[in-house]
């Protein structure tokens, strides 16, 4: 099949003017990557902070004032104190506390012995991880507590495990850092859909696509001259949304830019296909954009390893995600941002999200009509 590159440049330049006088494709590209990079960014995190929690003191001594310090002192809680369990059990009931911290009476005499548990914590198993990272987050404050007293009253501490923590690539433990490169995948794999969603539909709807039918173009050059100028817009979206991760988030950026392009073309290069196989099977734009959303944004948030753990998925789940190009692309950014050029990985991603984009304009070809029925 041969390709007149003077065409597919004559109706890139048609959609090029369509897209100027379209602010919808503008608010696609701008507006709409923005907004869910906000909303990400700000809105979604795994860090805990400032959990509601009870302190039960039975018996105030020196020792439960100063572990109580350590407490309130630190950012994981907000304290709420009694000096009877009763007293706080009914608000954990109401879910107004996630967990009560109780100080027994014997609190300062079994706290240095070693043989018997001096603090209860008592935590709400309704949220499962909020319950475990408090249980955590509790335990790991006694340890530091109990050995700073240890050394202050010329006590020796032994442990039978010495840890020394180390962590690799986002060493401040910042969600913000993990989440941020995810979400940029997500957003362009619905920004890139919906981009070309509308284009084919747009014009069967409007009347115009007859007159298309009546010039010489081929299937090629009619999905090539309508997928260009959508490909340069969705790449200046993608550019924006990377440095408003890295200036504004203050995301680290450990890899290269250029393999970042590459990437991020191939990507943009399959999402795009994605969008006009849904358009060209779509009878109208309403249509073709409730498919966009629901065929792209449920399931690469929920099959991207973005918020969700694939393994712990059912297996057939887990098998889904494969072909979902944002389970790639997710891999990819975070790799680029956090660990930096691990080629290996990212060019087998890359290869997968090609492989799919390959699916999709096979399937687009097949479905263009370029004669009237």
């Amino acid at each position: 099949m041969s390709l007149n590159f003077n065409r597919i440049a004559g109706l890139a330049r048609k959609e090029t003017r369509q897209i100027s006088r379209d602010p919808s494709s503008i608010i696609i590209a701008v507006i709409l990557p923005l907004t869910l990079l906000f909303l990400f960014g700000y809105g979604v995190t795994f860090d805990p902070r400032h959990y509601d929690v009870g302190l039960v003191v039975e018996q105030p001594t020196p020792e439960t004032g100063s572990f109580t310090a350590s407490l309130v002192n630190s950012s994981y809680f907000r304290m709420e104190t009694a000096r009877h369990l009763r007293d706080l059990e009914h608000k954990m009931v109401a879910g107004e506390l996630k967990g009560i911290i109780v100080l027994r009476g014997d609190f300062s005499r079994q706290a240095f012995r070693g043989d018997t548990a001096p603090v209860q914590v008592l935590v709400d198993g309704t949220d499962a991880n909020t319950a475990e990272l408090i249980r955590s987050y509790v335990q790991a404050l006694w340890a530091s507590w109990l050995t700073q007293e240890l050394l202050s009253n010329g006590l020796s501490y032994s442990s039978p495990v010495a840890l020394e923590p180390r962590l690799w690539f986002n060493p401040t433990t910042s969600s913000k850092n993990y989440l941020v490169p995810g979400s940029i995948a997500i957003i362009m794999t619905m920004t890139g859909a919906l981009l070309t969603a509308l284009v084919v539909a747009r014009e069967w709807e409007r009347g115009t696509m007859e007159a298309l039918l009546t010039t010489p173009l081929g299937r090629g050059e009619l999905l090539l001259g309508k997928l260009v100028p959508y490909f340069v817009l969705g790449m200046g979206s993608m550019v924006l949304s990377v440095a408003t991760a890295i200036w504004l988030f203050e995301v680290p950026f450990r890899g290269s830019f250029l393999l970042l392009s590459l990437t991020s073309a191939v990507f943009m290069w399959a999402s795009l296909g994605l969008g006009l196989f849904i358009s060209t099977i779509s009878p109208n734009q309403l249509i073709a954009a409730q498919i966009s959303i629901l065929s792209t944004f449920l399931p690469a948030f929920y099959f991207s390893n973005f918020v969700f753990e694939i393994d712990s998925m059912p297996v057939a789940l887990q098998w889904v995600s494969y072909i979902v190009p944002a389970k790639y692309f997710v891999s990819t950014l975070q790799t680029l941002f956090l660990t930096g050029n691990v080629t290996s990985l990212i060019l087998f991603d890359t290869a997968i999200i090609a492989l799919i984009g390959l699916v999709f304009f096979w399937l687009t070809a097949l479905k263009t009509r370029t004669i009237l029925e």
